[in-house]
């Protein structure tokens, strides 16, 4: 009888050649393939029983005849909704897990700034003006985490460590969630916006957080309060937020998503004082890729023994 063929795992990721030699070591019966550019993703997706890459064009899908696992290495899939009805039984799972520790610590340093406006500080400083002032505890603020789910979880216990009241929205609230002192559904998101002085958008994208965060949304939160998104630029209407940063609506806001990337260089964002904009990184620590091997490299040894798969996407809710 003819030897069944080795396991093909294609790689198509900038740093394929690193996941490559870190999967030939840890699973040297398994075949890899690398598929760094378009091209040779084409080539070779009909090989694949399994797929590692951030995201793939709905017709590579069509050419993976073989193709029965694919391990996206973001955590977002929002890109692959629309294709999911001819996914057929495609297991899906993504890099839940890896991105908690350093939003944390993003949105913590960040909340930091805009609590002691330190984009004012800078512009006094390049000024050489000394100007004192004082300023209330962090510690006693209440932080509204709008979807606690692993991310937000992660940002409520650094929250509770500083003294804050953490409360959050979550479509299941049956259980309690870690470090929330105040748990709510999804329809008491305008009860968060009200009670809180730091609001924190953490929802993965689906069509029903699209466009979440509009004029009426800003007009409920406190005119004291900072808007925070690490979430997905298309989760907040930006000319509302805009809008709402220039008429003093709310205080300020730390943005790491925008509806366009790179954000426009004629955006106003770049410019409104009470604004701190970053390039869409607080999700990417240095060890990456380290960490997105070791879900996967856990989750292909349970593919090679044919047991259930951890971080699988539910398709159908989106994330």
């Amino acid at each position: 009888m003819k030897p069944a063929p080795p396991l093909t795992v294609v790689v198509s990721e900038a740093a394929a050649d690193e996941y490559s030699a870190l999967i030939r070591k840890r699973f040297p019966d398994v075949r890899v393939v690398d598929a760094k550019d378009a091209d040779s993703l084409q080539a070779h997706v009909a090989e694949a029983d399994v797929l590692l890459a951030p995201r793939v064009p709905a017709e590579v899908f069509a050419k993976a005849r073989r193709l029965r696992w694919f391990q996206c290495s973001n955590a977002g899939v929002d890109w692959i909704l629309p294709m999911r009805e001819r996914l057929g039984k495609l297991v899906v799972t993504n890099a839940r897990g890896v991105h908690g520790d350093i939003i944390a610590d993003f949105v913590m340093t960040g909340m930091g700034m805009l609590h002691w406006d330190f984009v004012r500080l800078m512009r006094e400083q390049s000024r050489k003006e000394w100007r004192p002032r004082m300023v209330p505890r962090l510690a006693g603020r209440t932080l509204g985490i709008v979807g606690v789910g692993s991310i937000g979880t992660a940002i409520a216990r650094r929250a509770e460590s500083a003294g804050m009241t953490v409360i959050g929205t979550k479509r299941d609230v049956s259980e309690p969630v870690p470090f929330v002192d105040r748990l709510l559904p999804t329809t008491a998101l305008d009860e968060l916006l009200r009670l809180s002085d730091f609001v924190v958008l953490a929802v993965p994208h689906t069509p029903e957080t699209t466009r979440l965060i509009g004029h009426e949304q800003l007009h409920r939160m406190r005119p004291s309060a900072f808007l925070v998104n690490i979430a997905r630029g298309s989760v907040v209407v930006e000319s509302d937020l805009i809008e709402a940063l220039r008429s003093g609506t709310i205080a300020g806001a730390l943005l790491d998503v925008f509806e366009r990337e790179p954000l426009p260089p004629d955006s106003p964002l770049w410019t409104l004082p009470n604004v701190i904009v970053s390039p869409h990184i607080s999700g990417y620590p240095d060890d990456y890729t380290a960490q997105v091997f070791e879900i996967f490299a856990e989750n292909l040894q349970r593919f090679l023994e044919e047991k259930p798969l951890r971080n699988v996407v539910d398709l159908q809710r989106g994330y």
